[in-house]
């Protein structure tokens, strides 16, 4: 149970909501940003007294019942409701995880898909393999090994990394990462890979350690997703995220949005 994230977890699910998000009144001097304690704990069937306590990081371990309680009160999505749980210690660890081993019918999946980028990612954001045309859109972080390889890394300490996307993009990129990265920390139970490099991301770039206070989680799982290529111009790609058969690791398939049609002719449509 990692109880000071458990608490600043609450904390934050509380103050972004409103009372009418949940059906209360307003009232007329609410100086509280979002639910009071009372509100949340009246919501979940629970005493103000326990609530408080867990939100001081002094509580003991909540039950799972508990837990559903306090994410419906709380109006959190799947993700968020996963981590909650994960952050009480409730969570069930990765059976066997795969790390760099990559399966075989995955590797054949990456050569004999040609023209469709195609990436095998870690959860903690490693890039383990690519296809050509992959390799051939997104360098420089393609190609990399150790550190640099992991996505989340180059993003945030590697200026050239952003270049291929619009400015308007990258709040949003990075804290989908973030969240995403966030989510993946928990589910593996703090291990000290996972401990390594969010350590080592919040030395090394302000933004992140900035982004990770916020205490968003959401897994990235589908995207718009738009480069700049220095010979083919602005490409646009929906990118979807697959879990492989060792959840540990990422399927992101990277496909061109289908076109509208086109306008039926005026003299066409009177007919």
């Amino acid at each position: 149970m990692n109880r000071s994230d458990l608490a600043d977890f609450l904390r934050r699910s509380r103050a972004r909501l409103r009372p009418s998000d949940v059906g209360l009144p307003e009232g007329p001097r609410r100086r509280t940003p979002g639910l009071r304690r009372e509100e949340v704990a009246q919501l979940s069937g629970m005493s103000s007294d326990y609530y408080m306590r867990l939100e001081q990081a002094r509580s003991p371990q909540p039950s799972a019942q508990m837990l559903a309680a306090l994410a419906r009160a709380l109006r959190l999505s799947d993700d968020e409701r996963d981590h909650l749980h994960l952050l009480a210690g409730h969570h069930a660890p990765i059976a066997r995880p795969a790390g760099e081993l990559i399966a075989p019918g995955v590797r054949h999946l990456l050569e004999q898909v040609r023209d469709t980028p195609v990436q095998v990612v870690s959860d903690l954001g490693y890039l383990l393999a690519q296809n050509a045309i992959a390799e051939a859109l997104f360098d420089p972080v393609c190609g990399a090994e150790g550190e640099g390889a992991n996505v989340v890394w180059a993003w945030f300490t590697n200026p050239k990394v952003r270049e291929p996307y619009t400015p308007q993009e990258w709040n949003k990129c990075s804290r989908h990462q973030v969240a995403d990265l966030r989510a993946s920390v928990a589910r593996r139970g703090g291990d000290a890979v996972a401990a390594r490099l969010v350590r080592r991301l919040r030395a090394h770039s302000d933004e992140f350690a900035e982004l990770w206070d916020l205490h968003e989680v959401g897994v990235y799982r589908s995207y718009r997703l738009r480069v700049r290529h220095p010979t083919t111009g602005t490409l646009e790609f929906d990118v979807e995220t697959l879990l492989t058969p060792a959840s540990d690791q990422r399927l992101r398939i990277f496909t061109v949005p289908p076109q509208p049609a086109p306008p039926v002719p005026a003299e066409r449509e009177s007919r």
